[in-house]
């Protein structure tokens, strides 16, 4: 196992019942950036933050954080490791003030009150309110100043911006980007919201069935998926004969094909099915990632 991987997994295996949440998952993400995860739901992105966490245990394979065995983190070895879901739980009942006060405790020797400071401030709490006055935006504003004053070696975020508004949102992410000043922290954020992991992911990892069906920078997989827009006569190839076929679909009689992992020689096979003209354009990352997560599907209009 590395000492350069903040996360390191292989063969991990999980079932729920009859459902393999996790099917020998190998997984290398380097220490340092952001790694954001995305997937449809019951893609196993839970189940391997569970995993990480040592909250469960694997049915086969191995995983590693920070160099320390997963189903084995020693009280010290947790203190290296923030977690924040989006249901930013709490104690509804305690109060602000209390609960930073319990937490500089427990992280005495790695609390960082600049830090707490400079994000709380853009969420105008105060020390008395309760935790359960708080609105959704406050909550995950105080969650997240809390996990980044203990300094964590590695911070899990586990869609942090759920339910927030803009304003809100906005705040959060200014956070995270100004805190990766440091090299040696890195962020594994999860998020269904496509510009976030545009704005601030080094790398981008896609779960599929409990498998990594994509691992690269957010641009190197842009660079993969290509839209292409031909005017063929009538009903085109077969889509199960169309090269990297992920989407598409059929305006005005013009034909549109999202590919994957196809260069010119894709204009030469929709000549040779009859392609008067075309035209061969980059997506963005939304669309690319939509097409690469509902491929099984390219068949139908989208």
């Amino acid at each position: 196992m590395s000492l350069h991987l903040a996360v390191e997994a292989r063969g991990l295996t999980r079932w729920h019942g009859r459902k393999c949440a996790l099917d020998a998952l190998d997984l290398a993400l380097p220490r340092g950036g952001i790694h954001a995860i995305i997937g449809a739901n019951g893609a196993g992105k839970s189940t391997l933050f569970r995993l990480l966490l040592g909250f469960q245990t694997a049915d086969a394979g191995e995983c590693r954080v920070l160099g320390q065995r997963a189903d084995a983190l020693s009280v010290a070895d947790r203190k290296r490791i923030g977690f924040v879901n989006e249901e930013h739980t709490l104690p509804g009942w305690a109060r602000v003030d209390r609960v930073v006060a319990v937490q500089r405790s427990l992280y005495a020797d790695r609390w960082n009150q600049a830090a707490f400071d400079t994000l709380i401030t853009s969420f105008d709490l105060t020390g008395r309110q309760r935790v359960g006055q708080l609105s959704r935006g406050e909550r995950a504003g105080f969650n997240l100043a809390l996990a980044l004053a203990q300094s964590p070696d590695l911070l899990i975020l586990d869609e942090p911006t759920l339910g927030l508004d803009v304003v809100a949102r906005r705040r959060v992410l200014d956070a995270l980007i100004a805190t990766m000043d440091s090299d040696n922290r890195t962020i594994i954020y999860c998020s269904h919201q496509i510009e976030e992991v545009e704005r601030l992911a080094d790398s981008l990892l896609i779960l599929e069935r409990g498998r990594v069906a994509s691992f690269s920078a957010p641009d190197a997989f842009c660079d993969r998926i290509s839209l292409w827009i031909a005017d063929i006569p009538f009903a085109g190839p077969a889509h199960d004969t169309v090269p990297g076929l992920l989407q598409y679909r059929r305006i005005d009689g013009i034909h549109h094909y999202v590919v994957i992992d196809q260069g010119p020689a894709f204009a030469d096979f929709l000549r040779a099915h009859g392609a008067r003209s075309m035209e061969a354009m980059p997506v963005p990352l939304d669309r690319a990632v939509d097409a690469f997560l509902t491929r099984n599907h390219a068949g139908t209009a989208c």
